[in-house]
């Protein structure tokens, strides 16, 4: 295959966004499209390779494989050996449990099903897993499995009949998509099926190239790069991605493959010796920019500064430097590592992360290592809710009032309303009440801000869940207590861990207006209606997750301290300044007044954890709460 300079050149396009995306700067708010700029690139290289020994009868799967391992596995197995010392050092029990996890994801190339079933991808605590962007090299490897063995399979129907099937197979992976961003986005996100029409856009312009050759044209070369461009500084995480949103990423790409000339001005300013230099270490800039993102997140108890993440994006690009020479240049080299070599070696770099994976994930994260006894002892006290699986509901597990759980023995009498920051209070609270043979009715939605009345663009369900509950538990005549608890700051200004110390603010005035106006309207809707209403304020946010916090500490005297009072009484300012428009018949229990002190608000006192994570009471928090709640139903 003939060398194109510019085609490093757009690997460098692709590797630079995406590293500064994960970096945090905003300019760069839609650089994860590099990632499907690397998909088509692929898709082109690889069929081009496959077109080219197909026609000439010497295509081998095993040496296709080969030189795929020689690519891909020995910088990937050392950039995976680079982070176990930081691991260990770094990461609480529950990190190095998903840690090992994905060391076993990423050893069978199936990291993308991995974090598909654990996060967002766009979600703060995705950034501190440091083989989070082995995804992509998962959706690539699927692909190179299954493509040349289609290609052997329907070759010989003929060339342009092959084509057209891709084209079929890439429309039908683009409508798949298209649906998928509706109704399963974080399938979407990862999973092969919506990214190959990528992959095979990719494929259908190594067919036409072959075919035809590259067609200079200036113009369309540069829309192909506005296109591209376009995207990387206008999309952001909340574009709907893969999508038709991603063909200006995709047939950008394309049209640079197809007519980006070397005597074009596009291929020109593609093939600049900095630019492709960069595009030639972009695996391995790619591979090492994500761990060295997580590790500093993890060590650090405020959001790194963004001259920091400068740096270690500067770092990522040295660490490339270092591993395209010593590491990838050697390996690809026949003369120095053989095929017989190769072979032997690949199962290697493949079995010995597998290995440390499964360990790792037999032995809980290697909890009786990482933490002393009396850090073990107060981190056994972080427990949430065991009904939070069945009985919490969600978008993905969406069940309604008549499907709510009950708790426990008696007349039913009790409800508590809300998002998760209800399901360990609705559990503490129905064994305070147990004894009083009263039954509490639990109905909690994930990630659910107050929307009553109303519809807020991304929270249909919740708000469909919302008034349909508000509504049952106003005509069930049998509750006569209502306990409401929302993640109230959240819900009006966004998730504390991604800025902290400085406070988030991520909605306009008028957003926060109609969610405080929603707020105030259901709680006026149920003491209206004679319900007796008690208001259940967020429990102060910490600083990191407790894990986190009890690793950090010796836990010498049981007490950890969890935030200072002063970033809370911040954080929480608004809503203490509208306090005053709850209506007076409503009863209020703060846990600010319980978990405080005149400077500090604890995590733990006397060696019980009050939270499970950064925001959610633990069972024990919860109880010091219900408790509370239950001498409010008695005045």
């Amino acid at each position: 295959m003939k060398y194109r300079a510019e085609i490093d050149g757009l690997r460098a396009l692709a590797v630079v966004p995406v590293i500064l995306f994960h970096a945090g700067f905003d300019l760069f708010s839609g650089g994860f499209v590099g990632v499907d700029v690397f998909f088509v690139i692929s898709g082109y290289l690889i069929t081009t390779i496959l077109i080219s020994d197909i026609e000439k009868n010497k295509f081998s799967l095993i040496n296709f494989y080969e030189r795929r391992a020689r690519r891909i596995l020995p910088v990937l197995f050392f950039v995976m050996l680079a982070c176990l010392p930081f691991a260990w050092f770094l990461m609480v029990p529950s990190q190095m449990e998903d840690f090992s996890q994905s060391l076993i994801a990423v050893s069978l190339f199936a990291s993308n099903f991995l974090f598909w079933s654990e996060s967002d991808y766009f979600a703060p605590a995705a950034e501190e897993k440091p083989l989070l962007h082995t995804w992509s090299l998962a959706v690539e490897e699927q692909y190179y499995f299954l493509f040349p063995i289609f290609l052997l399979l329907t070759w010989r129907y003929g060339r342009n009949r092959v084509f057209w099937l891709i084209a079929f197979l890439s429309l039908a992976s683009l409508a798949l998509s298209e649906w998928s961003w509706r109704n399963s986005p974080t399938a979407n996100f990862y999973l092969a099926p919506t990214r190959a029409w990528e992959l095979l856009a990719g494929s259908m312009s190594a067919f036409i190239v072959q075919k035809v050759g590259i067609n200079k044209n200036n113009t369309l070369s540069f829309i192909g790069l506005f296109a591209i461009l376009l995207t990387i500084f206008f999309y952001d995480k909340n574009t709907p991605f893969p999508s038709l949103y991603a063909l200006p990423t995709v047939v950008g790409v394309v049209l640079i493959i197809l007519f980006a000339d070397k005597h074009t001005a596009v291929a020109k300013l593609l093939s600049t010796r900095v630019i492709v230099g960069i595009g030639l270490i972009s695996y391995s800039a790619y591979l090492w920019h994500q761990p060295l993102f997580a590790f500093a997140r993890i060590h650090a108890q405020e959001s790194p500064s963004p001259t920091y993440m400068l740096i270690l994006s500067a770092v990522s690009m040295g660490l490339a430097v270092l591993s395209w020479k010593f590491i990838e240049t050697p390996f690809r080299d026949r003369a120095l590592v053989s095929k017989k070599m190769v072979l032997y070696i690949a199962p290697v770099f493949l079995f010995f992360p597998l290995s440390l994976g499964l360990v790792g994930h037999a032995k809980n994260g290697f909890e009786g290592s990482l933490l002393t006894a009396n850090q073990r002892s107060l981190l056994d006290t972080a427990i949430n809710s065991p009904k939070r699986d069945d009985c919490h509901a969600s978008k993905r597990d969406y069940f309604g009032y008549d499907d709510a759980c009950e708790y426990f023995e008696g007349e039913l009498k009790v409800a508590v309303f809300g998002d998760s920051h209800t399901v360990e209070l609705a559990y503490a609270l129905a064994k305070e009440l147990a004894p009083t043979q009263q039954r509490l009715k639990h109905l909690s939605f994930s990630n659910c801000i107050p929307s009553y009345g109303i519809l807020i663009d991304g929270y249909e369900d919740c708000s469909s869940w919302t008034n349909d509950a508000i509504g049952r538990l106003i005509d069930e005549d049998s509750i006569e207590t209502v306990v409401v608890s929302y993640r109230i700051n959240e819900a009006l200004f966004g998730g504390h861990e991604a800025t902290f110390p400085t406070l988030p603010s991520n909605r306009s005035k008028p957003e926060i207006e109609k969610i405080w106006q929603a707020y105030m309207d259901v709680l006026k809707a149920l003491d209206e209606n004679g319900k007796n209403v008690i208001l259940v304020m967020q429990a102060p946010e910490l600083k990191e997750p407790i894990e986190r916090l009890i690793k950090r500490d010796q836990v010498s005297n049981g007490d950890l301290s969890g935030i200072s009072k002063e970033w809370w009484l911040n954080r929480n300012q608004y809503v203490r300044s509208r306090i005053s428009e709850i209506p007076k018949s409503i009863a209020i229990v703060d846990p600010t007044r319980l978990f405080c002190d005149e400077t500090q608000c604890y995590a733990a006192k006397n060696g019980v954890a009050y939270y499970f994570d950064d925001d959610h009471m633990s069972i024990a928090g919860a109880t010091v709460v219900a408790k509370r709640v239950v001498e409010k139903m008695g005045d």
